[in-house]
């Protein structure tokens, strides 16, 4: 305890922030990589006027909020008033679209990564490229704004994405972080930076428009894992800490989307290793030691922090109807007077699925708030369908859903290593997903059909992640890797809870993704006739 306080008096300690879908989250670590305190916000994207979206000012009210209560948390153990860290990381969702003009006005509302809006320029970018580009990239929500002749394109002076804009009002640099970039437009692993021949292909793309700008031109700066990205403003120190306690001039690393930061936070991210992120939305992330033989729209190629290539498997769905149904059992219960906290309530929900049948029993659900590319489904509309002779259980309701919160995720990563044939020996599992023990851990690996590892700082989740991204910015070696770094100084000795697929959970999860995929027309069939 004595020693946090004196990392933290003297200004030693790292700040980690990342602005999760439902949480934006703050860790303090110490110079050991150890959280020694956190802070958090509670935040939800909205749906005004067809797009996803956060308001600005719940960019910076919700950031403020966040650090009061992680400096609320350090005054509370220690006694101490923050004034100064090492270093600061910013990490977000990746992907998106936040255009600004050249006085820095936001041009569009902020469109998320959850919106499904651009499927004609995704798939006229991915013919044109021969390259995967999915609807949820930045370059794909730009072209559609310009097939729809949106009148805020041709002022367009800024394009970037969350981490990218918080970092850039925070420090006046327009700069990304590679993983986040790959996630903008397609990466050149070689240079590190985006593909030239890519940038060239769309500027002639649209030449004809006769826009004052060229993408090369809007785009953030790229940096890899380790360089330094500027540091904090006077204005920047203000909008983080309203209170005026908080120095300028520290020293921020490039700032991160949230797949990069799930590596960091796993040691993931050398070659043939692998982590899956499940919580709001879901993903998959493979380190490739080779190139993918074909081009698939289920795969994502984007990029580990230090630039390596990656396969990702991303589904925008996966806990948000199963955590709409915990809240409805709630609800039931504190009818009759009883009133179970979270952990409890969850707990021992999902503990009841491990007394399921396991194929779930005949039942078949989706969990799509919003549309999920990868099922090819524009528009979410959660369902439970069953037939007379499903065995209608609550263990076999809440396997179920815990099944159909990966049944999309299970869908892509079946590409990824039954069609392109990519080992993966482990998968680290991170998020919400795994919060109670056992139960998230033993459904991955049924789905995955590869052991699942989840760590002790599995809970962490990104906002740490980025933390380690900026510990390496100003603690690594003349020549040290990322890979090493994180290997050698931060995980070395860590221990993990390794779990392997159970062949009976395997077999029936294979039953389930039968069902689940044979009634996607229903689903389908449902966005059409049901309209908000």
């Amino acid at each position: 305890m004595s020693a946090a306080k004196e990392i933290i008096e003297s200004g030693r300690a790292v700040l980690g922030v990342e602005f999760g879908s439902t949480r934006i989250k703050a860790v303090l670590t110490d110079e050991a990589h150890t959280p020694i305190a956190s802070g958090s916000h509670e935040w939800e994207n909205r749906l005004e006027n067809g797009y996803w979206t956060y308001s600005l000012e719940d960019v910076w009210t919700g950031l403020a909020d966040c650090y009061r209560d992680l400096a609320q948390d350090v005054m509370k153990q220690y006694g101490v008033r923050i004034r100064r860290f090492a270093a600061i990381g910013f990490s977000a969702m990746m992907h998106g679209y936040m255009a600004f003009d050249a006085k820095g006005n936001l041009l569009a509302p902020f469109r998320t990564w959850r919106n499904g809006t651009t499927g004609p320029a995704a798939r006229a970018l991915t013919e044109l490229f021969h390259f995967n580009i999915p609807e949820r990239w930045s370059i794909a929500h730009l072209y559609q704004a310009v097939l729809n002749g949106e009148e805020h394109v041709p002022q367009i002076a800024y394009l970037t994405t969350l981490s990218g804009y918080v970092h850039w009002k925070m420090t006046g640099e327009k700069v990304l972080g590679i993983g986040d970039a790959s996630g903008m437009f397609p990466i050149d692993s070689g240079t590190k930076t985006y593909d030239a021949a890519m940038l060239e292909q769309f500027e002639a793309l649209i030449a004809e428009k006769g826009y004052a700008w060229k993408l090369p031109e809007i785009l953030p700066r790229v940096l890899c894992a380790g360089e330094p990205a500027g540091v904090l403003t006077k204005e920047g120190a203000a909008l983080l800490d309203p209170d005026g306690l908080l120095e300028a001039g520290i020293p921020l690393c490039a700032p991160e989307g949230d797949a990069g930061t799930g590596m960091a936070a796993t040691n993931s991210v050398a070659p043939g290793t692998g982590n899956v992120s499940a919580g709001t939305s879901a993903f998959v992330m493979v380190v490739l030691q080779e190139g993918l033989k074909a081009i698939h729209p289920e795969l994502d190629l984007v990029t580990t922090p230090d630039g390596s290539p990656v396969a990702m498997v991303h589904t925008n769905n996966c806990t948000s109807d199963l955590n709409a149904w915990v809240g409805l059992f709630k609800e039931a219960l504190e009818s009759f007077g009883v009133k179970p906290d979270a952990n409890t309530l969850y707990g021992t929900l999902y503990q009841k699925a491990l007394l399921a049948e396991r194929d779930g029993g005949g039942l078949t659900a989706y969990g799509f708030l919003s549309g999920e590319n990868i099922m090819k489904v524009d528009e979410g509309r959660p369902m439970v369908v069953r037939t007379p002779k499903s065995r209608f259980t609550l263990a076999n309701f809440m396997r179920t859903h815990l099944y159909a919160a990966l049944g999309a995720l299970k869908v892509g990563m079946d590409i990824l290593t039954k069609e392109e044939k990519v080992q993966v020996a482990q998968i680290y599992g991170h998020g919400g997903f795994f919060k109670t023990p056992v139960v998230g851990q033993r459904m991955m690996a049924a789905a995955m059909g590869t052991p699942v590892c989840v760590m002790e700082t599995a809970g962490e989740g990104g906002a740490w992640g980025i933390a380690l991204l900026a510990s390496y910015m100003i603690q690594k070696k003349d020549g040290e890797s990322l890979t090493a770094y994180l290997a050698d100084r931060v995980f070395a000795g860590s221990r993990a809870t390794r779990m392997e697929p159970d062949a009976e959970d395997v077999e029936g999860f294979d039953r389930f993704i039968e069902r689940f995929r044979a009634a996607i027309p229903a689903e389908q069939e449902a966005a059409r006739l049901l309209k908000d």
